[in-house]
This record gives C-alpha cells, sequence and structure tokens, in this order.
C-alpha cells in the first residue's frame, strides 16, 4: 500500500514539474526576442547610429504587424559606445544580458568592431548597419558579422564611374582624413578605379581629424591644384564641413565628389547656399527619390518618430532587421549558426535598402549601385543611380 502511494505521489510531481516546464516553455515563447543596438547614441558618431537605430525601430514595428518572427514579437535595447571604440565591448555585454538574439553595433569599423567580436565571441550573429569598409565580415570580425553597406571598392569605383563617365571629368585632387578605416580603403579604391578609367590625380592630401585644430594647409594645397577638375573628398560630417567651408571662403570653387559618410542636410548650416557638391547615397530621404518605396519608407518613418531621417543610413537600419527576418523564418530557428547558413544564401535578395547578396566568404555587398545627389544652393536633388560597372578587388 505503501509502495502503490509513493508510486502515486511520485506520478503526481512528475506531471507537476512535467507542467511547470511546459508553462515556462510556453511563457518563452510568448516572450518577445530581444534585438539588442550598442551603439553610438551619444558622441560625434551618433549621427551615423540614430538613423540606422530608428529605422531599425520601423522594420520591427512593421514585421510585428504581420505576426512577427518565428510567431513571436519583436523588441529592442539599446546600450550606448558614446561613441568611443572602448565602450564597445561593454555595451554589447549589455544587451546581450538582456536576452539579445541579434546585436547590432555601430556604421563604422573602427567604432563597431568591439561591440561586433563580443557578440561574436557570445555566439549571436551580428550586423553593423553601415560599417563599409570589407573588413567588416569574416575576415575582419567572424563568421556572424556582417553588414549591410555598400563595400568601398564598389563606393569607389562608382563614384569614379560616374564622374569620369558621366561628368567628363579628368583631373582630380584627392583629400582624406586618415582617421578611420573606411575614409582610407573609399579613397584606395577611388584611386584605383580612377586611373583605371585613365583619369590624373593631380595632388593628394592626407589629414588626421583627431589631430587637426585647422584645415589652412589643406585649403592652401587644394587651392594650389587648380587645374583639377573637381576634388574627390574622404571624410564625414564630423569634419567635412568645416574643411568645405574653409575651401569655398578661399575661394576654391571647385567641384566636390564625396561619399554617403557626408549624406544628410543637417550639416549645411555650416556652410550656407553650398554648391557644386555631389555625393553618392543609400537613397534620397527628400521626398524626391525617383524609387515611390523609398519615399513613402521616409514617410512613414517621419510619421512613427515625429523627425524626418536626416540621412540615408535609416535604410540599413531597417534592411538588417528585414535579412536577420528573413533568414530566421527561413531556418526555423534563432540559433545563429542556422541563421548564418541562410545569410549565406542570399542571392539579389529584394531588400528596401536594394538587391542584397552575402556568400560564406563574403558578408558585405559590392554590386547594388548608389544613389548620386547634386547639391546647389544648399538644396539635394537627385541626378542618377549609378552601379559600378567593374569593383576592384578586395584586399584586407
Amino acid at each position: 500500500m505503501k509502495r502503490l502511494t509513493s508510486l502515486a505521489l511520485a506520478g503526481l510531481l512528475a506531471l507537476g514539474i512535467a507542467g511547470f516546464a511546459g508553462n515556462a516553455e510556453q511563457a518563452r515563447a510568448e516572450d518577445p526576442i530581444v534585438i539588442g543596438a550598442a551603439i553610438a547614441l551619444s558622441g560625434f558618431v551618433a549621427p551615423y547610429d540614430d538613423g540606422p537605430l530608428k529605422g531599425a525601430q520601423l522594420a520591427i514595428a512593421d514585421i510585428n504587424a504581420k505576426g512577427g518572427v518565428l510567431g513571436r514579437q519583436l523588441s529592442i535595447v539599446t546600450a550606448d559606445t558614446k561613441s568611443d571604440p572602448a565602450q564597445g565591448t561593454n555595451a554589447a555585454i549589455e544587451v546581450l544580458e538582456q536576452g539579445a538574439e541579434l546585436v547590432i553595433v555601430t556604421c563604422d569599423f573602427d567604432f563597431g568592431a568591439a561591440a561586433a567580436l563580443q557578440a561574436s565571441a557570445m555566439g549571436k550573429v551580428t550586423f553593423s548597419s553601415c560599417a563599409g569598409d570589407p573588413k567588416f565580415g569574416v575576415q575582419g570580425i567572424g563568421p556572424l558579422a556582417y553588414t549591410m553597406a555598400l563595400g568601398t571598392p564598389a563606393q569607389g569605383a562608382t563614384l569614379a564611374e560616374w564622374a569620369f563617365k558621366e561628368k567628363g571629368w579628368r583631373k582630380v585632387y584627392v583629400e582624406m582624413d586618415s582617421m578611420v578605416e573606411y575614409f582610407k580603403s573609399l579613397c584606395a579604391n577611388f584611386k584605383v578605379r580612377w586611373e583605371e578609367l585613365g583619369g590624373e590625380i593631380v595632388g593628394e592630401d592626407v589629414y588626421n581629424f583627431a589631430e587637426v585644430k585647422t584645415f589652412e594647409g589643406q585649403v592652401t594645397r587644394m587651392k594650389s591644384s587648380d587645374s583639377a577638375d573637381f576634388v574627390f573628398l574622404c571624410a564625414a560630417t564630423f569634419d567635412g564641413p568645416a574643411l568645405i567651408k574653409q575651401a569655398r571662403n578661399a575661394g576654391v570653387n571647385t567641384p566636390i565628389l564625396a561619399s554617403e559618410s557626408m549624406d544628410g542636410a543637417f550639416w549645411l548650416e555650416a556652410v550656407p547656399n553650398l554648391s557644386d557638391f555631389y555625393l553618392g547615397v543609400y537613397g534620397s530621404m527628400f521626398g524626391n527619390d525617383p524609387d515611390p518605396k523609398i519615399n513613402d519608407y521616409a514617410a512613414r518613418y517621419t510619421a512613427l518618430h515625429g523627425v524626418a531621417p536626416i540621412t540615408a543610413h535609416s535604410l540599413t537600419g531597417y534592411s538588417l532587421i528585414e535579412a536577420w527576418a528573413m533568414a530566421a523564418e527561413r531556418a526555423g530557428s534563432l540559433d545563429a549558426d542556422a541563421i548564418r547558413q541562410e545569410l549565406d544564401k542570399f542571392n539579389n535578395e529584394k531588400l528596401l535598402i536594394g538587391a542584397t547578396s552575402f556568400s560564406p566568404d563574403l558578408h558585405i555587398n559590392l554590386y547594388r549601385g548608389m544613389q548620386i545627389m547634386e547639391v546647389q544652393n544648399g538644396k539635394h536633388a537627385p541626378v542618377t543611380r549609378y552601379t559600378a560597372e567593374k569593383v576592384p578587388p578586395i584586399t584586407f
């Protein structure tokens, strides 16, 4: 009798444990999937991360409205690197401790690598919104690291070909900030493609934003190269505006061509009525993009956040969420390795930012094209969407 009673109690206990485990599993299944953003929420890099974060939030809202990922809603948590690469590891740990299954890091290799390395070491897929240097990927971070950017080999080649073939320019003066790998890679690839096309480099100058207090020397040397048809500028919105302003004030009215690191109108107040300025971007955020989907995105972004996107980098934040969600659904799992395998199969996947491809060895895009913008009298207008015919080989 005692034995039967013990068995009955054991059975009830087992049922209770099973029921508890089942309830816990159901609770986990009902919990949102956490996405972590270990990015610059403050400091001089923040303008490059603010838009992608808000773009990611819009993508999350859109995906949640359609039922989420694997039947679960998405949520996002953030941690501030304060524009300090050394803070990246701590920021990544902070979002990982909150259960992040995907970690988004800063829109730059130098400023996002530490956070990405930490997330990868913890076995999580990590995406930079728009790190353009190809080292952000398998070779520089690891097989779980991806970027939604167009790589600098393609950016440099696209701008070189457009300047040579569409504008008919033949002589260039190259001005480069050596502060981060993106600028060095962008300028290097531009020069390779420019000289392949038959263009001439009539002068070059290199500075480091962290070390210069004035651009007087750069402007003097730029002015002396008056035979240049244009200046190719490898800089960002934290240093480029001051350089451009000093050049224009000194009478250097040569056209200037830059990349997506100079996107946005927020800095134009430093150079009132700027003209003869051109740049390649991911899309126009001014409601005049040739693609209606981009204009619709900008309108919905503004409605959600109460402010318009300041740069098209926000598109990369939206599309990295698209890409990860698509891969997770195809994998049928949140397992990072299973998601990696699906991402590595991407072949011209139609994301908002454009056709996106990855492979086991290349976690950055090279053939997506750029929207060329022209700034005249302080106003942005789209010129054409241009894709390079030939991209220099990647060197790591």
